[in-house]
């Protein structure tokens, strides 16, 4: 496994924690986009948005480039490297533990359930 800094990850996660950057992210995926267009979707100020994009540009998300008026954010993909390698470590643990458990579930036999008990009648 590659060792990033916690910092890093820190920042990459926290970048990530949010409804709102992750779809920023999303967005940006196709094609360069101004704050305006990113902010749009949601009901926030450009201030607002500028400030989750800040957050994404920290964690090396996003990129911010300037022209004339117009600030114009790119993804960069490879930031999320990190968070991905971070996590294929993880997966091995857990698919190790859920093929387990597949084999375990597929050596147990499956009993029908209990019988439910007659219903009463209410006597008026």
């Amino acid at each position: 496994m590659v060792e990033y800094s916690p910092a890093q990850l820190d920042s990459l996660f926290h970048a990530l924690s949010d409804h709102t950057r992750r779809r920023m992210l999303r967005s940006l995926g196709g094609e360069a986009r101004s704050v305006g267009e990113l902010a749009a979707p949601f009901q926030i100020s450009l201030a607002a948005a500028s400030k989750h994009i800040k957050v994404l540009e920290r964690a090396g998300l996003v990129t911010r480039t300037v022209q004339g008026r117009t600030h114009l954010c790119r993804l960069q993909p490879e930031a999320l490297a990190a968070g991905q390698d971070w996590l294929r470590f993880y997966e091995q643990f857990w698919n190790e533990r859920l093929d387990a458990l597949a084999e375990t579930l597929a050596d147990t036999p499956v009993s029908p359930p209990p019988a439910s008990p007659p219903a009463r009648r209410k006597t008026p």
